[in-house]
């Protein structure tokens, strides 16, 4: 089977190994290049193809390496891979690379609730010690004269927005941002059914019936055609006898026969995918498990929270309608005058604690698609425009007004702002505070 090598992809793995291993006057060279992407694109397995059409000795580490329970472990593996690696350019008189898998797995923050340890510190500044000084990379407890041989590092990964900023500045790291178009597409998926004697145009077919599919899905439609085989196979043997006709069987492995790859076939198994795909997106179950444990740990238990808030007069929290849309303070002596059991507008979620403007605008955030975040920081830290997170949500207005109302029932004598982030690019579109402590009126 002949695997597709993208032309791009290539060309920007062989311009930035090679450039690492000459010596170009009065030019700094990047020593580790990121390839970043989505989530299944073959990044990994393009680096592959590449160096073994370029003849390269690779050493490999994964995100789970970047983790230990011995805090500097990770970042003396780190030294020591890249050492290795120099070695082998030594020894075999060839190019080596130190490739780190989906780096921003192990050494990235995905959100506010990523515990950031000390070996994430050590990978950071360990990563950053040798982009900065390639050829002096020293072991723990030892320190040699002679330099190191300088080797280039590939790092893959789906987010490095997530990652240290520091490490992939301009000058330390190369990015390359890794979307095959419908060429590559086409040259990977026809490369993969080759040898089952698909045709060009019907692979073209496919991959323009499925444009927004990641390119290992065209893999699972070619894995999913052999299940029916399989399952034959188990009918035939039995259950109880399966594990002992494939493992260890003193008769030849089973033989399977070329299942049906027509174009008509290769859509249905895809449409077949597709939809457990959806079923998954519409589930969410893992989200909704994860909410209800966050808000069991911050509110207590969200039922019988409700309860209360049904059997309580609205007045027993006025103090919450002192808080203003960022254009006027509160009163700051814990009264208001009395506002209605509840704030809602058609349609919206409501709140008996929350002036209707807060509520309207955490509705207006969400419903335009946009990720709410609420943020708190005392008077001292606000004067820096140091931001403590609160938590971030996504479509459940109801969990987001539950939040908001307990980062304002645990800060009161904080100032407290809800953010709206426009997921696609993770920029902010609006920053409103809501409370300012005692009444006073915000000042930088």
């Amino acid at each position: 089977m002949s695997y597709y090598i993208s032309p791009r992809f290539l060309d920007k793995l062989a311009i930035h190994i090679t450039k690492n291993y000459l010596e170009i006057p009065s030019v700094k060279v990047p020593l580790i290049l990121g390839i970043h992407g989505r989530k299944g694109e073959g990044k990994s397995f393009q680096c592959e193809l590449a160096f073994e059409r370029m003849g390269i000795n690779v050493v490999y580490m994964s995100a789970g390496e970047l983790e230990s329970p011995d805090a500097g472990d990770p970042g003396r593996l780190v030294r020591l891979r890249y050492r290795e690696a120099a070695e082998l350019v030594k020894v075999r008189g060839k190019m080596a690379v130190l490739l780190i898998n989906d780096i921003d797995a192990g050494a990235g923050r995905v959100d506010q609730y990523t515990q950031y340890t000390v070996n994430t510190q050590n990978v950071n500044g360990t990563l950053m010690n040798i982009a900065d000084n390639p050829s002096n990379v020293q072991l723990p407890g030892s320190y040699e004269l002679e330099p190191n041989r300088r080797v280039p590092i590939i790092v893959t990964g789906n987010d490095f927005s997530t990652l240290y900023a520091p490490l992939i500045r301009d000058g330390r790291m190369d990015k390359f941002f890794w979307e095959p178009d419908r060429a590559d597409r086409i040259g990977i998926v026809n490369g993969i059914f080759e040898a089952d004697g698909v045709q060009r145009g019907a692979v073209e077919t496919l991959v323009d019936t499925f444009p927004n599919q990641s390119i290992d899905f065209y893999g699972a439609v070619r894995s999913r055609l052999y299940d029916e085989q399989v399952k034959a196979l188990i009918d035939e043997v039995g259950l109880d006898r399966i594990s002992q006709r494939v493992v260890n069987s003193d008769q030849a492995a089973p033989i399977f026969r070329k299942p049906n790859f027509n174009l008509p076939h290769l859509l249905e198994v895809g449409q077949q995918l597709v939809a457990e795909q959806k079923r998954v997106q519409e589930m969410g179950l893992a989200e909704q498990y994860n909410k209800a444990l966050y808000f069991n740990r911050k509110l207590g238990n969200t039922g019988e929270q409700a309860s209360a808030k049904e059997e309580a007069p609205a007045a027993n929290a006025p103090y919450y309608h002192k808080y203003d849309s960022g254009n006027a303070a509160g009163s700051g002596n814990g009264q208001s005058n009395p506002q209605p059991a509840s704030s809602s507008y058609a349609g919206q979620h409501s709140s008996t604690r929350l002036t209707p403007d807060v509520v309207t605008q955490v509705n207006q955030i969400l419903k335009q698609g946009h990720r709410l975040g609420i943020e708190y920081v005392d008077e001292r830290r606000f004067r820096a425009n140091s931001w403590n997170s609160y938590g971030s949500f996504q479509g459940q207005a109801s969990e987001a007004i539950a939040a908001l109302e307990a980062c304002l029932d645990e800060n009161p004598k904080s100032y407290v702002r809800l953010v709206g982030i426009d997921p696609a690019n993770r920029s902010r579109v609006t920053e409103t505070i809501i409370q300012r402590p005692s009444g006073k009126v915000a000042t930088a």
